[in-house]
């Protein structure tokens, strides 16, 4: 009989179970067909879930056509596509994680004092795009440690560093400790960027970390989160971690001479996935499931406030028609 450890905490946190939520009720509210600008959050089934809702994902502002409704992803998005939708006279719903929307406050401050911004995070990423383009004259990424050293400022006394929220804590620990060697006036933000859920999913990992041979992430390959989780399972030990999107992509093999397995899962990802994997290992014998919880999470945000306008202006209308 194998055994299964559960981490907890694991799945959707709070800003991602909010953008779920705001595309669910823009569907509700002005009906099929709403875009979405980018993947919600980096997520496949879910993404596959709202499509299948009414919902249509485009890359880009100009690919919604003129006075249609847009939601504008968890993962934030730069000014310039604001002015792009008002432009085509879209409707839109912003909704960036409200931690994500910190980020971008801090950047515009730093900004606004004339500081170079260094964010470390990943070239490429959404949080990325949309952070650099709140100050994209000031900012400089800086993408792992060795970054560090390349980095260009114009002034080594105002210097300030940003990070993007779904990275790894120890990993942008080390960075941080190379860019004070370097810029020993180097500022921070007021209180860390890495999100809480981010962390907290982290510190569940390590947590089990020394008691399985195998740890299983559930998770799509493009979400940042769910990566870091395979990442930091290997740096603290653990034989072999995977990730996958759902059970069928779990390989037999992996099972083998494995008495113990860890399984958790991203941010951005539904329990119901979680289930199917814990499900599919107890029909192979792993059906000793264990929860390990190293933190309990209370946190939850409000829908963006046009979404909280709209439902409101209809109860008042439905109540005054009464």
């Amino acid at each position: 009989m194998g055994r299964i450890l559960l981490a907890n905490p694991r799945g959707y946190c709070a800003g991602v179970d909010r953008a779920v939520q705001t595309v669910e009720k823009a569907l509700e509210l002005y009906g099929a067909p709403v875009y979405v600008r980018k993947q919600i959050v980096h997520n496949a089934h879910v993404v596959k879930t709202l499509e299948a809702k009414g919902a249509i994902f485009v890359e880009e502002t100009y690919e919604v056509p003129t006075g249609a409704t847009v939601v504008f992803s968890a993962h934030g998005v730069a000014p310039t596509v604001h002015e792009e939708a008002r432009s085509r006279e879209l409707r839109t719903i912003d909704a960036t994680c409200p931690l994500v929307t910190k980020v971008h406050g801090e950047a515009r401050r730093f900004a606004k004092e004339d500081f170079d911004i260094l964010l470390i995070g990943h070239e490429g990423h959404e949080e990325v795009i949309g952070t650099t383009g709140q100050a994209p004259d000031r900012i400089h990424l800086v993408d792992g440690a060795e970054d560090a050293e390349a980095v260009r400022v114009r002034d080594e006394s105002k210097v300030a560093y940003l990070s993007q929220t779904t990275l790894s804590v120890d990993e942008t620990e080390v960075t941080v400790r190379a860019l004070r060697e370097r810029f020993p006036l180097l500022q921070g933000p007021p209180s860390a960027d890495i999100c809480y859920a981010t962390q907290n999913r982290q510190v569940a990992v390590k947590e089990i970390a020394s008691q399985v041979e195998l740890i299983l992430v559930v998770g799509s390959p493009n979400s940042s989160n769910s990566v870091r989780l395979v990442e930091v399972a290997l740096d603290h030990g653990v034989p072999a971690a995977h990730l996958v999107d759902n059970a069928e992509q779990v390989d037999p093999a992996w099972l083998e001479g494995v008495e113990t397995i860890g399984v958790t899962s991203g941010a951005s990802v539904p329990e119901e996935l979680v289930t199917e994997v814990v499900a599919w290992l107890a029909e192979r014998g792993f059906d000793d499931v264990q929860q390990v919880t190293s933190a309990e999470e209370h946190l939850l945000f409000a829908l963006p406030p046009e979404l909280r306008r709209e439902i409101r202006a209809r109860e008042r209308a439905a109540s005054g028609s009464q």
